[in-house]
């Protein structure tokens, strides 16, 4: 099932959680909402779920008004299922019964549930655990019976709340590839809410980075990072700083850019004028260079495969990221040279 959002707003008092927000997901696919603590998220993914209700706007799924001027339907009439962080299971139940419920609950009779549930158990590799409380499982575990449990409710969407916010690194690691077997089986409509990036350009068709209420860009994990439309995602996804400096002229994909250490750049853009523009620098876009530039390293720090410096060239305000081979000390000079870039949209 799509999901068209159209325009959609909820107030708090006078601050706006969820400010004009319009966007339509596709069919079948993955789709992260990714953003700072506070953007709104997880109001959006529960306006979407039917457990917060509308100020204004529109939310159709599949072509179907579930949500608008006058509507309102409950989260059982939407068809989605909805993983939380805390992944609400039942703790009286035990495995099999939690995936089973919603089985029961849509007519099948229990011994029909609970065939179907031990399937779906199988799916996420917890079979063995059907008879175990959810108390006696780890976090790992109880996020796959709730991903086992929206397989059982046969949801056509999937909503899912910083499903992993609780899970230590090599776990979360391990989920990842839970989740994108979970999305190839279900074929669902998945939306994803999580302020890690790491988790969204892993798993991720779409990504929509929000802030304020509102998206300030869609795109694949990989158009993000390489070409972000706005300063604030450009600073929100990867690693990297964003200069001032000027167009001197553009063709083809590329601009000639001066930096306001007088420094010429030849950067990547989708379209530049001539006048002032932002540029983002990534560490890749930078390297040590005897023709380069004089550089002081202000800190230098390991990124597990390279040590990323802090450098500053010619004694100049802005700070510039340089990926080495080796430890770099503070105060240590160097000769860098400025290789790429990409010129962010001018307003």
């Amino acid at each position: 099932m799509s999901i068209t959002l159209e325009n959609l707003t909820r107030r708090y008092g006078a601050s706006h959680a969820v400010d004009r927000l319009s966007a339509t997901i596709p069919t079948g696919c993955f789709f992260t909402v990714l953003g700072p603590s506070g953007c709104g998220k997880s109001t959006l993914l529960r306006m979407i779920a039917g457990l917060e209700p509308l100020d204004e706007g529109r939310i159709m799924l599949e072509g179907r008004a579930v949500a608008g001027p006058g509507l309102h339907l409950p989260p059982e009439a939407r068809g989605v299922g909805v993983v939380f962080q805390s992944y609400a299971l039942w703790p009286h139940m035990d495995v099999l019964g939690n995936v089973a419920f919603p089985i029961e609950a849509a007519g099948a009779s229990r011994s029909a549930a609970r065939a179907e549930a031990q399937q779906h158990l199988h799916s996420v590799d917890l079979a063995r655990f059907a008879d175990r409380r959810p108390a006696d499982l780890s976090g790992g575990q109880r996020q796959r019976v709730a991903l086992a449990r929206c397989l059982a409710a046969q949801a056509r969407i999937v909503l899912m709340d910083e499903p992993l916010a609780n899970l230590d690194p090599h776990l979360r690691a391990a989920m990842e590839e839970e989740m994108t077997a979970f999305h190839a089986r279900a074929g669902a409509t998945t939306l994803f809410i999580t302020h890690d990036q790491r988790e969204a350009m892993a798993l991720s068709d779409l990504v929509a980075v929000m802030r304020a209420g509102r998206f300030e860009q869609i795109a694949t994990p990989q158009d993000l990072h390489d070409r972000p439309a706005t300063a604030f995602v450009a600073g929100f996804i990867g690693r990297g700083v964003v200069l001032q400096s000027e167009v001197m002229s553009s063709s083809r994909g590329e601009a000639a850019l001066r930096l306001a250490t007088g420094l010429q750049v030849v950067a990547r853009a989708a379209q530049a004028r001539p006048g002032p523009a932002q540029v983002l620098l990534r560490p890749g876009d930078l390297r040590v260079d005897p023709a380069g530039a004089s550089a002081r390293v202000l800190a230098c720090a390991y990124r597990g495969d390279h040590w990323e410096a802090r450098v500053q060239l010619d004694d100049q305000a802005d700070v510039l990221l340089l990926n080495l081979p080796q430890r770099a000390a503070p105060g240590e000079s160097l000769t860098v040279a400025i290789t790429g870039g990409w010129v962010l949209p001018q307003g």
